[in-house]
């Protein structure tokens, strides 16, 4: 019998999900550590990590070399999916904390509509009929329900193992995903400068709240609820890709 053909990127690997779960393990902790760094307390990290190793697990086998993506790339998303499905089926986020994210996203629209330019903090409070502290606490506190951010914003879907595994997608699909990407990235072009800036440093340059805070000189709960009100005025701007109008949960 020919021997087996090592991995691509893991060269004294064979091609044994026992042998890339264990090689894994790490990433599977890496991405847990990252991930509950931006949830509440409530979560444990040992429930992420529970249902990571699930992801990595079925990633080891499913991963098919040579199709143009590493095992970790694979593996990352397959990981990271597993963690989030689990945050979802465990719904730890009041249903206050929901209703009040439709809310403010519906607010957003309205005004929006109406004014023609974007919302201001103070007519989105006004709108909802609150102050406009409580109208921030509202934003602090949706920001602990947003798990995936700007990356769970909607718009048709692309499955990972076909992508990774180079499969394409019927040219509508293919279609749909361009006009969604340009769609984003006029949303986000179009944002107000301080949340259009705090988007990018969180995203693009990966600092953390507190790291932004101390570039903008504000706190780091500032920080937290303009990028909780970004994601609320793209979901708003975004609500005829996703689908879900006013209904829309971040």
């Amino acid at each position: 019998m020919a021997p087996k053909r090592p991995l691509q990127g893991y060269p004294n690997l064979v091609d044994r999900p026992d042998e890339l779960v264990a090689a894994n393990v790490d990433l599977v902790q890496r991405i847990a550590h990252h991930l509950a760094a931006r949830l509440p307390p409530s979560v444990q990290l040992d429930d992420l990590v529970q249902s990571g190793m699930v992801g990595l697990i079925e990633a080891a086998r499913q991963f098919q070399a040579g199709q143009g993506a590493t095992f970790a790339t694979y593996a990352t998303i397959r990981i990271r999916g597993a963690m989030i499905d689990e945050l979802r089926r465990a719904d730890w986020t009041p249903r206050s904390v929901h209703r009040n994210s439709r809310r403010i996203a519906a607010a957003i629209r309205e005004v929006e509509t109406r004014e023609g330019r974007a919302a201001s903090d103070a007519e989105v409070a006004a709108e909802l009929e609150v102050g406009l502290t409580d109208y921030h606490a509202m934003l602090q506190d949706s920001a602990s329900a947003n798990v995936l951010g700007i990356e769970d914003l909607g718009g048709p879907e692309v499955e990972a193992d076909r992508w990774l595994a180079g499969t394409e997608d019927s040219p509508p699909e293919q279609l749909a995903q361009a006009q969604f990407r340009l769609a984003l990235a006029q949303a986000l072009g179009s944002l107000p400068e301080r949340e259009r800036l705090v988007m990018n440093l969180y995203y693009n340059e990966a600092l953390n709240l507190r790291e932004i805070g101390a570039v903008l000189g504000i706190t780091e709960s500032r920080v937290s609820q303009i990028r909780s009100q970004a994601l609320h005025r793209l979901r708003s701007r975004l609500s005829d890709w996703t689908g879900e109008g006013s209904e829309s949960l971040l």
